[in-house]
C-alpha cells in the first residue's frame, strides 16, 4: 500500500452560541481536515481544530494547510502509511514546529492504515482500556442564574456532571464569585472547575486561586502565561487544587520540563499541540512515570477530530479528571454522517474502522472554503 495523494481543506462550522475564551470568542468554529488517498482507493481521514485564528497557536487555518501542501506532501506520496511513525519522524526531520499540521497528516494516515486492515485505530496503538470516557461541558453565558439552571439541566438529562468555566476574560473577583455561587448551586452533584487561559499574573492568582479552593472548585487550569513555567511551580506547591498544564504543555521535550519542575501536577493532553497521536502518548506515558494525573482535552474539534482524540484518550489507563470533548455539542451541523454518542455522563467511543466516523462529502462541501 502506498499514499497516492493528499488534500486539505479548511472548514468553517456554526456554533450554537458563543464560547468565550480569553482570547477569542467563537462564533465559527475553523477546522482543517485532510484526507490521505492509497492506490487502492481506500481514504483516510484526518482534523485539527484551530481557535482564533493565531490567537490560541502560532500556527493559524491558513498555515497548517499551506505547509502541509508545500513542505509535508512531498515527503510521504508513494510511501506506505502502515510506517505512519516513521513518517512522523521523518517529516519531523524536514519540517520544524508544525506541530498542529503534523498532526492533521498523522491522524489521516492512521485512519487510512485502521481501514486497511479493518480495525479501529485505537487497536494501533495498544489497545481500548475504555469503551466510554466522562465528558465534561462549559458553562458560558457570564449569567450566574442562567449558568446554574444550565448546569442543572445537565445533571438531570444525565448528560454532564462536569463543569467548567471560562474566567480569564473580565474582573478577575467578579468571575470567582460567579464561579463559586455556581458551585453552592450544583454542590457534590457535580465538579466544577475553570480554565484561566494563561490571564492571570501571579499575584491575581495568588488571590483567587486560594478564593476558589476555599469555594470548592476541584481544578484550575493554566493561570498563568505558558513560559512561566517557574510560577507555575510556585502556585502547584502553594495550594491543595490541582494546577493544570494546558497551553505550556504540548510536546514531549515540555512534559518532561514540566514534570520535573512540578509546574501544573495534572497534565492536558491534546493531540495536535503534541504533533499528533503518537507523540500524545509519550507525553501521556511522561505522566504516567512522573505521577501526575490527565485530562483528555480539547480543542473544539467536530465529530471527526473528537473521535480521533477520544480513539487515542480511550487507550490510556487512567484519565483521572476525564476529559472535555464536548466539541460536536456546540456546533449546529457537522461534518460526519454518523454522530458522538453521548449518555450516562459520558461519551461512548466510536468503534468501527479507521475513527470509526464516515464523512459527509455534501456537509464537508458545503462549509469548506476550498471546494
Amino acid at each position: 500500500m502506498k499514499i497516492h495523494s493528499l488534500d486539505v481543506y479548511i472548514i468553517d462550522l456554526p456554533t450554537i452560541r458563543p464560547h468565550h475564551l480569553a482570547m477569542h470568542t467563537i462564533v465559527t468554529q475553523t477546522i482543517v481536515i485532510a484526507c490521505i488517498k492509497s492506490e487502492d482507493g481506500i481514504e483516510g481521514w484526518g482534523e485539527v481544530a484551530t481557535i482564533g485564528g493565531a490567537s490560541y497557536s502560532e500556527e493559524s487555518p491558513e498555515a497548517i494547510k499551506l505547509n502541509i501542501e508545500n513542505y509535508v506532501k512531498p515527503l510521504i506520496i508513494g510511501e506506505n502509511p502502515v510506517n505512519f511513525d516513521a513518517l512522523s519522524y521523518k517529516i519531523n526531520r524536514y519540517v520544524k514546529g508544525n506541530y498542529f499540521a503534523k498532526a492533521l497528516v498523522e491522524s489521516a494516515m492512521v485512519d487510512l492504515v485502521a481501514k486497511t486492515l479493518n480495525i479501529p485505530a485505537y487497536e494501533l496503538f495498544g489497545g481500548q482500556c475504555h469503551e466510554s470516557l466522562p465528558v465534561a461541558w462549559t458553562l458560558a453565558s457570564g449569567d450566574t442564574a442562567k449558568d446554574i439552571e444550565e448546569a442543572q439541566n445537565c445533571l438531570a438529562a444525565k448528560r454532564h456532571n462536569i463543569f467548567k468555566l471560562k474566567i480569564g476574560k473580565g474582573n478577575p473577583k467578579t468571575n470567582v464569585a460567579h464561579v463559586i455561587k455556581i458551585k453552592e448551586a450544583v454542590g457534590d452533584a457535580g465538579s466544577v472547575r475553570v480554565d484561566v487561559n494563561q490571564a492571570w499574573d501571579e499575584v491575581t492568582s495568588l488571590y483567587c486561586i486560594e478564593a476558589l479552593q476555599n469555594g470548592g472548585v476541584d481544578l484550575i487550569e493554566q493561570p498563568l502565561v505558558r513560559w512561566d513555567n517557574e510560577g507555575m511551580s510556585r502556585l502547584t506547591s502553594r495550594f491543595k487544587v490541582p494546577i493544570m498544564a494546558d497551553e505550556s504543555l504540548g510536546t514531549v521535550q515540555e512534559a518532561y520540563q514540566i514534570s520535573k519542575l512540578r509546574a501544573g501536577n495534572v497534565f492536558a493532553l491534546k493531540v495536535p499541540k503534541a504533533g499528533g497521536l503518537t507523540a500524545t502518548k509519550k507525553v501521556a506515558a511522561i505522566a504516567e512515570a512522573s505521577g501526575i494525573p490527565m485530562y483528555g482535552g480539547t480543542m473544539i474539534e467536530s465529530s471527526l477530530g473528537t473521535a480521533i482524540c477520544a480513539q487515542l484518550y480511550s487507550t490510556i489507563p487512567e484519565l483521572t479528571f476525564g476529559t472535555e470533548l464536548f466539541g460536536p455539542l456546540l456546533f449546529k451541523d457537522n461534518i460526519t454522517v454518523n454522530q458522538i454518542e453521548y449518555e450516562n455522563f459520558e461519551m461512548k467511543i466510536p468503534s468501527g474502522p479507521g475513527f470509526g466516523m464516515e464523512m459527509d462529502r455534501e456537509k464537508v462541501k458545503h462549509y469548506s472554503r476550498d471546494i
